[in-house]
C-alpha cells in the first residue's frame, strides 16, 4: 500500500508518496505567499494551503496505482491561529508561528496570570508565537472577528478538516497552543477561561497516529481516490520530523535546520524545565519531548545570500570558508526575534566584531556559525537538566550542507548522524499514515524498520575546543545588547 505525508511549511507545502517498506516513490511541492502587513507580523491565507495542496496531490499520484493509496497524514507548521465562522469560512488570515504582534498579551500571561500558573496549567509559559496569546490579541484588537469564531484550529488541521470533515488536532501540535494540559493530554479549562473560549470551539484531540476520518466524497472524486482513504491526525512539524529521522523512544535527539531551528529530545517520561527555556510537549509516538526552538535558522542564510549579497550559489559561497573555529566575526541570528531560550520578541540580528580586514567570507561563515551557536544555547539548557546527549540526527534544508554539519558536530561536540532520507516532516507524516493504517504496530516499529543512518559526522577535539572558546564569547553578546534591542523596538 501507499502512504502520503504532507508537510505544510511556511513558504511551501511538500507532499511525499511512500510505499509500505518506506521507499519514497515521488515528491512534489507548491509555494504560496507569506504576508508581512506590519513589522514583526506574519500571516497567510489558509485557502492557499488547501488549493496548493490539492494541486500538488494531483501531481503526486498522477502516475501511481491510485487504488493502492491507503492513508494521508501531516506534519505542519505549529502555533498558527486559524479561525472559522459557523459556516466554515476563514475569518481572517492565519497568524503564524513567527509573528510577534502579541508582546502585550505575552506580558499579561507571564507576568499577570503568572509563569508558575501557566506552567501548572500547560507545562509551558507564554511565547509570542504560541496560539493562546494570538487569541487574546484577536479579542482585544478584532472583537467582531473574535465573536464570530466557531472553530479554532492549527494550520495542518485545516487541511485535515477540508479533506475529511473532521475537526481534529493531535497532542504534539496542540502542545504548542498554550491551551493544552500537556501532562494529562486534555484541554486546560483554566486556559480556556483566560482566553474567553469554550471547548466546543476547540478540535477533538487524537494521538498523531490515530485515524480521524476518511476522504470526503467530493475530495476523493477530485483526486481520483477511494472514499476509504484514511486521514490520520499527523503531528506538529518538529514532532513529525523527529518521526522521520527515527527520534522516537527515550533519550534521542534530532536537530532541524529549516526556516526555524530546533533541538528535539524525545523522552518516555513527562518533564518540565524549571526555567521554561525549553518547551515541554507531547510527542507523536505517544510519549513526550523537550524542545528548544529558534525562530530563524536556515532562513538567516537564505536572507544573507539572496537579500544582502545577491546570490543563490550557496555552495559556492561556502566553498571559500576554510578557517573553522578562527572567525573573529559573530552573528546574532535573531531576525524575527527569538524564542528559546531568550523568549525575546525584541531581539534582532547583529554582526559583531568586524574590522577592516573582515571579508565577505567571514560574514558568511559568521551567519552559519551564529545559527549553531544559538542552537547550543538550548543544548546547554538540556545539559543543565542532566540530559546527556552524545549524538543527534539532523534534518531540514541546512542538513544538505556538509560545512554546516561539520560546524554542528564541533560546536555542540556531538556525533551527527545523517539519515538516508532527509525529508523530515513529510516523511514523518507518511510514516504516521502507515502506522494509522496498520502497516506497523507502533511509531517506534515504523522508525526501526524505515529509518537508516548512512553517514556520521564526528567532532574533532582540536576544532571542538576552538569552537567552545568562540561560543563562550558568543553567549556574552545577546545579554550585552538586550536593552539596546528593547530601546530600538520601543522607540
Amino acid at each position: 500500500m501507499y502512504y502520503i505525508g504532507i508537510d505544510l511549511g511556511t513558504s511551501s507545502v511538500k507532499m511525499l508518496l511512500m510505499d509500505g517498506a518506506g521507499k519514497i516513490l515521488k515528491i512534489t511541492s507548491r509555494e504560496y505567499d507569506l504576508e508581512f502587513p506590519h513589522p514583526g507580523w506574519s500571516q497567510q491565507n489558509p485557502y492557499d494551503w488547501f488549493n496548493q495542496s490539492m494541486d500538488g496531490l494531483k501531481e503526486l499520484i498522477a502516475d501511481c496505482d491510485k487504488s493502492q493509496v491507503a492513508g494521508i497524514s501531516f506534519g505542519g507548521q505549529m502555533h498558527g491561529l486559524v479561525v472559522l465562522d459557523s459556516e466554515d469560512n476563514v475569518i481572517r488570515p492565519a497568524i503564524l508561528w513567527n509573528d510577534n504582534r502579541t508582546v502585550k498579551e505575552v506580558d499579561y500571561l507571564n507576568n499577570v496570570v503568572g509563569k508558575d500558573k501557566l506552567s501548572q496549567y500547560t507545562a509551558n509559559i507564554a511565547f509570542a508565537g504560541f496560539t493562546a496569546p494570538k487569541i487574546l490579541w484577536m479579542r482585544e484588537n478584532e472583537p467582531d472577528n473574535f465573536n464570530r469564531i466557531a472553530k479554532i484550529m492549527l494550520p495542518k488541521d485545516y487541511l485535515a478538516y477540508r479533506l475529511s470533515g473532521s475537526f481534529c488536532t493531535d497532542y504534539s501540535d496542540a502542545s504548542g497552543m498554550l491551551l493544552l494540559d500537556v501532562k494529562n493530554r486534555k484541554w486546560s479549562k483554566e486556559m480556556m477561561d483566560i482566553c474567553g473560549i469554550s471547548e466546543a470551539q476547540l478540535p477533538k484531540l487524537y494521538e498523531s497516529y490515530e485515524v480521524v476520518g476518511t476522504l470526503l466524497p467530493e475530495i476523493a472524486a477530485e483526486l481520483g481516490l477511494s472514499c476509504d482513504v484514511k486521514i490520520i491526525a499527523g503531528a506538529g512539524d518538529n514532532a513529525a520530523a523527529a518521526v522521520g529521522t527515527g527520534t522516537v523512544g527515550d533519550g534521542k535527539c534530532n536537530i532541524s535546520l529549516g526556516t526555524s531551528g530546533t533541538i528535539f529530545i524525545s523522552s518516555k517520561n513527562f518533564g518540565v524545565d524549571d526555567n521554561n527555556a525549553l518547551h515541554s510537549f507531547d510527542h507523536a509516538d505517544g510519549a513526550y519531548h523537550l524542545m528548544g526552538c529558534m525562530l530563524s535558522a536556515a532562513s538567516c542564510n537564505k536572507w544573507w545570500m539572496e537579500e544582502i549579497i545577491g546570490t543563490t550559489d550557496f555552495a559556492g559561497e561556502q566553498a571559500a570558508i576554510d578557517k573553522l573555529g578562527e572567525n573573529h566575526v559573530f552573528f546574532l541570528p535573531y531576525l524575527m526575534g527569538e524564542r528559546s531560550p531568550h523568549n525575546d520578541p525584541n531581539a534582532r540580528g547583529a554582526f559583531v566584531g568586524m574590522t577592516m580586514d573582515s571579508s565577505r567570507t567571514d560574514m558568511t561563515q559568521a551567519v552559519l556559525e551564529g545559527v549553531v551557536f544559538a542552537l547550543r544555547d538550548s543544548f546547554e539548557v538540556a545539559k543543565s537538566l542532566g540530559i546527556e546527549i552524545s549524538r543527534t540526527k539532523i534534518c531540514g534544508g541546512g542538513a544538505k550542507s556538509p560545512l554546516w554539519k561539520t560546524m554542528l558536530a564541533n560546536i555542540l561536540n556531538v556525533s551527527v548522524d545523517v539519515v538516508e532520507t532527509e525529508e523530515g516532516p513529510s516523511m514523518g507524516g507518511a510514516m504516521l499514515a502507515a502506522v494509522g493504517c496498520g502497516e506497523y504496530a507502533s511509531v517506534e516499529e515504523a522508525a526501526d524498520a524505515i529509518v537508516r543512518v548512512v553517514d556520521t559526522v564526528e567532532p574533532t577535539p582540536e576544532l571542538a575546543a576552538k569552537y567552545d572558546k568562540r561560543y563562550q564569547e558568543f553567549k556574552q553578546i545577546y545579554p550585552a545588547l538586550k536593552n539596546v534591542f528593547e530601546n530600538i523596538c520601543n522607540n
